[in-house]
């Protein structure tokens, strides 16, 4: 890569992608963010490298094969770091359509343009340059109380439209690797969380419901076993992918935080307690069994040696260390939280949750 590398990052107003743009752009990365600003993106998020010269916005859809090759021909990047996606399972199960054409069809038109960008290259430029695609573990399906973890070795067994959306995307990333040699590498990773995610997901609603006082929803009997994985110890495993990672690898990344939601549920509703100045009883209390989710996966869990091994990333956080930082970095940001919790978001919220009373 160039002394002073460039990346084009697809997915940069989102939850993890906007955790990774800041990171780069504090240690010096330029960076070309191409982001569609659909419910889950939000400039917030990049208020702080507004005005920064190493960071540059585009208001546009990976859909858009023109756009795509103008940036790649314009800002001629050492590598794509590819996160924009539809990622919400239970909004796959009330309309898959979203999924298809982003997930799909947008990874497909970045592989397309990426591979006649590359071919063009100088060769030592050609050699460093890398596709770096994120994807999930739930592509691998759901896993019993006494299976491995999944590695880069597990099959696949998608058991959701949002899993079956990014299991396609893996295989086209896979294929054009196979097909074309584009120097491509794919990242597995288990549940994010930390700032700036999006409160339709379990661990800011329950952060945002227990400072209120409402009800803490967890699906059918909370004993789901998710591994939890702090998104800045993700961001720190794909900067060393883009930059170290094997063409054509598959690095699976995790917290080693298996835990059930009904457990990480209580940890929160204790943490919040622990902050919050009112009176009453604890949170805990709040809990509330509501119906279960369609297909729900029972276990998932990740088995990340060969990250470690190949490319020395550890996580820096343990669940209890990142979980209150997480808690006291949403009660520090209330004009943040207002942002994103009206309009379109609590219209999901009541249409996900009032069938499952």
């Amino acid at each position: 890569m160039t002394a002073v590398p460039t990346y084009l990052v697809t997915g940069g107003a989102g939850f993890i992608g906007s955790n990774f743009v800041l990171a780069q752009v504090a240690r010096g990365t330029r960076i070309v963010n191409l982001d569609a600003l659909t419910y889950a993106g939000n400039l917030a998020n990049l208020a702080s490298i507004a005005a920064d010269p190493g960071h540059t916005f585009v208001h546009g859809d990976i859909t858009d094969a023109g756009l795509v090759a103008s940036l790649l021909a314009t800002h001629q990047p050492d590598a794509i770091v590819h996160f924009a996606a539809e990622s919400h399972v239970d909004r796959s199960i009330q309309d898959a359509s979203a999924f298809v054409r982003t997930n799909v069809l947008g990874t497909h038109v970045l592989l397309d343009a990426a591979t006649r960008y590359w071919r063009g290259l100088p060769a030592a430029r050609a050699a460093a340059f890398r596709f770096v695609h994120i994807s999930t573990d739930e592509v691998y399906g759901s896993l019993g109380p006494a299976d491995p973890p999944f590695d880069a070795s597990s099959p696949y067994a998608p058991n959701s439209p949002y899993a079956a959306s990014k299991a396609a995307s893996d295989h086209f990333v896979r294929a054009y690797h196979r097909t074309h040699g584009l120097p491509a590498v794919t990242t597995h990773c288990s549940n994010n969380y930390g700032p700036l995610q999006l409160p339709e997901k379990l661990v800011p609603l329950m952060i945002l419901n227990a400072l209120r006082r409402l009800p803490l929803p967890v699906y059918g009997d909370g004993l789901n076993i998710r591994d939890w994985l702090h998104v800045e110890d993700h961001c720190a495993a794909i900067e060393l992918v883009t930059r170290h990672g094997r063409p054509g690898a598959v690095y699976t990344i995790g917290g080693g935080a298996e835990v059930t939601n009904l457990d990480l549920v209580q940890r929160l509703a204790d943490l919040v307690d622990g902050c919050a100045t009112d009176d009453g009883p604890p949170r805990r209390s709040l809990v509330t069994f509501v119906g279960d989710r369609p297909g729900h996966d029972r276990r998932y869990a990740i088995d990340d040696s060969a990250l470690r091994s190949e490319l020395g990333w550890r996580p820096r956080e343990s669940l209890e260390t990142g979980l209150r930082s997480t808690v006291r970095w949403y009660l520090d940001h209330a004009p943040w939280v207002d942002t994103v919790s009206s309009g379109e978001y609590r219209l999901w919220i009541e249409s996900n949750y009032a069938w499952r009373r």
